[in-house]
C-alpha cells in the first residue's frame, strides 16, 4: 500500500518526489512547496545528503550555502523557510533527486526503524532556534574545502534534521552531539598543529 501523507517517512517523501519529478527536476522553491510544514527539516536533510559522501568536494560547499541560510532562519525563529530568488531558483534535476533518494536510503535506511516521536520538547519552536544555532556551525565546517570537513557534520545535520521532521528529540540530540564532537576535534587538531609548527619554527 502507498503510505498516506500522514504516515510517510522522510525517506519515502524524497523517494516519491524523485519518482514524480520531470527530467528537469524541481527548483528549491518547488521542493519547499511540496514539503509544506516539514520544509525546514526535510530540506536540510535533502541538502545534507551530498555532504555525507566521503571525499566529495565542490558539491557539499555549494549546498552548504542554502543549508546555512535555512539554519540561520531557524535560529531567528522563522516558521517557514525563505531563500533569495537566486538560491530558490536553483534546480535539482531528476537524476540528482534520484541519487539523493538512493543515497538517503543507503546511508539512512536504518534510521527509519529507530525513529519515533519522543522528547518532543526538543523539536518545539523555542528548541528549534537552539538547534538552528548548532546547525550554522556545522554548515561552517562543511564550507571548508578540506578532507574530512564535510562528511561527519553532514551526517550530523542529516540526523538532526531527520529528527526534527519526525519529532524525535533523541535523534536531534544525537546529531548535535556528533557535530559538536567532530568540530571540537577539528579545533583541537588545528591548535595542536599550530602549536607544533610554532615549536618547530622557534626551535623550542
Amino acid at each position: 500500500m502507498t503510505p498516506t501523507a500522514e504516515t510517510r517517512t522522510l525517506l519515502q517523501i524524497i523517494e516519491q518526489m524523485a519518482a514524480a519529478a520531470p527530467d528537469e527536476g524541481f527548483t528549491l522553491s518547488e521542493i519547499f512547496d511540496q514539503l509544506d510544514e516539514s520544509a525546514f527539516g526535510a530540506t536540510l536533510f535533502l541538502l545534507a545528503l551530498p555532504c555525507c559522501i566521503p571525499f566529495l568536494y565542490i558539491v557539499p560547499q555549494i549546498v552548504a550555502v542554502p543549508m546555512m541560510a535555512l539554519a540561520v532562519q531557524m535560529f531567528l525563529g522563522r516558521e517557514e523557510p525563505w531563500l533569495p530568488s537566486g538560491l530558490a531558483s536553483r534546480r535539482i534535476d531528476k537524476a540528482g533527486l534520484t541519487a539523493m533518494a538512493t543515497g538517503g536510503r543507503k546511508w539512512f535506511g536504518w534510521i527509519e526503524a529507530l525513529i519515533r516521536p519522543r522528547l518532543s520538547f526538543i523539536t518545539g519552536p523555542r528548541s528549534e532556534q537552539v538547534v538552528g544555532a548548532f546547525l550554522v556551525f556545522f554548515c561552517c565546517s562543511i564550507l571548508v574545502p578540506l578532507p574530512g570537513t564535510n562528511t561527519v557534520p553532514g551526517f550530523a545535520v542529516a540526523i538532526a534534521s531527520f529528527g526534527l521532521m519526525q519529532k524525535d528529540g533523541l535523534a536531534v540530540i544525537t546529531g548535535i552531539i556528533l557535530g559538536v564532537a567532530w568540530i571540537g576535534m577539528l579545533i583541537f587538531g588545528a591548535f595542536t598543529g599550530l602549536g607544533f609548527l610554532a615549536g618547530v619554527l622557534t626551535g623550542s
